[in-house]
């Protein structure tokens, strides 16, 4: 789990550590590149829930495994582009492929994990994005250095197709298909539990249903936010760092990789704290979550405070907070799926949640450079992404009710009570 979202994550950077050479080498204008990085985030968003279903009909093995080869021989092919229409299409192509990994990795924490470890157990596993950009900017950053950039995104594809001959012979879909899990550690990944398996049929409901509750819509604009917010660090944050801050090509890759490495420790300690803080029975799962968005939010909001500093140092400082604050959500942010989610849709939840958060990614890059082309400056377009985490703020505090798992087969009466129960939450 934690490999693949790394991997993906680093063939995710190799475009953005890259982007000031590919805009001079292709005379690319900044809406421009805008419109290529965001070009990922097209089909990366409109096919997390078709994933999202894949993976809970036919197993998270089988999907996971397919998109990290889709999207790796995708990386490698773009090495090929020729220019902006190319470099468009083989966005594309990535995001396709890579629309596969968190709705599976989401389905196989609720399937491997019981709820008590779940807020850990996504820290860690999206820990990866940011251990692959932590090392994939300065990484790529020197492959840029020492090769050219077309050699560059073949290195980084091949990366993907030798994790998959890994992955093919070591994971199972289930803890009970699994040799070396023994009936102890069965009985505790099924602990804490008062509903049916994830291992069962998903209810025979269509998926839009799910937009009946409004913790799901909560989950989606929120995580829209953030999102938002996070893929300014793997599309502008190099170009940001090298125009405006003025840093040399190898200074960028390694400024560029602090925010990942301080965002990837936080995620972690925030992921094990809520999930400490919620087994002592101190808080409910609902005020766990929500506790913990908020701090990670307010953090987040510093973003905007680093346009107005006066150093680099101190920006870069600034933009380490930011970035930590978004993680320490995200850990609450992948947990839901599994504590909100009907039995065997786990994987649908993450998926339509990621495919409205993604849609950040779509406007995100290209808000940002129509911004900065319009001003010649990053400051107002960091302070937008500041004020976006205000209402991430707003809406996980009012919108977002209590935390309990969606009952789909309800008659419309009980549905009713449950809206109620959520409005006294």
């Amino acid at each position: 789990m934690w490999s693949a979202i790394a991997i993906n994550y680093i063939d995710r950077t190799v475009l953005s550590a890259a982007a000031p050479r590919l805009q001079a080498e292709f005379h690319l204008s900044s809406i421009e590149m805008g419109i290529v990085m965001s070009a990922f985030f097209w089909s990366y968003a409109l096919l997390q829930l078709p994933a999202g279903a894949l993976a809970d009909r036919f197993g998270q093995k089988i999907v996971l495994g397919g998109a990290v080869l889709w999207w790796s021989l995708a990386t490698a092919a773009t090495g090929l582009a020729s220019g902006f229409k190319s470099l468009v299409a083989l966005r594309v192509m990535l995001g396709i492929g890579e629309a596969g990994a968190y709705p599976s990795n989401a389905g196989i924490a609720s399937r491997w994990f019981p709820p008590t470890e779940r807020a850990t157990v996504a820290g860690i596993f999206d820990s990866g994005s940011k251990f692959g950009g932590a090392v994939g900017l300065p990484l790529v950053a020197w492959m840029l250095a020492v090769f050219n950039w077309k050699l560059t995104f073949a290195i980084s594809g091949a990366l993907g197709l030798a994790w998959c001959l890994v992955w093919i012979v070591v994971f199972k879909n289930s803890p009970a298909e699994h040799k070396r899990v023994n009936a102890g550690e069965l009985s505790h990944i099924r602990a804490g539990t008062d509903r049916r398996g994830n291992d069962e049929p998903a209810p025979t409901v269509p998926w839009y249903a799910l937009f009946r509750h409004r913790n799901v819509w909560a989950m989606c604009i929120g995580f829209f936010m953030i999102n938002y917010n996070s893929y300014f660090f793997i599309t502008w944050l190099p170009t940001y760092l090298v125009k405006e801050r003025g840093m040399s090509l190898m200074e960028m890759g390694f400024m560029a990789s602090l925010p990942l490495v301080c965002s990837m420790v936080f995620e972690v300690l925030g992921g094990w704290a809520s999930d400490r803080i919620h087994a002592s029975g101190r808080l409910s799962l609902t005020a766990t979550r929500k506790l913990f968005l908020v701090i990670g939010l307010v953090m987040a909001s510093s973003i905007g405070f680093a346009a107005f500093a006066q150093s680099a140092l101190v920006a870069v400082v600034l933009l380490c907070v930011a970035k930590s604050g978004t993680t320490i959500a995200a850990s609450q942010v992948w947990a839901l799926p599994g504590d909100v989610a009907p039995p065997g849709m786990v994987s649908r939840v993450a998926g339509i949640q990621n495919t409205v958060s993604n849609m950040g990614g779509v406007v995100g890059p290209i808000v940002t450079g129509a911004i900065v082309g319009a001003t010649g400056s990053f400051v107002p377009a960091l302070l937008f992404s500041s004020a976006l985490i205000v209402i991430a703020i707003v809406n996980y505090l009012f919108l977002l009710g209590r935390v309990e798992p969606i009952q789909l087969d309800q008659h419309s009466a009980e549905a009713r009570s449950h809206v109620e129960r959520n409005v006294r939450a």
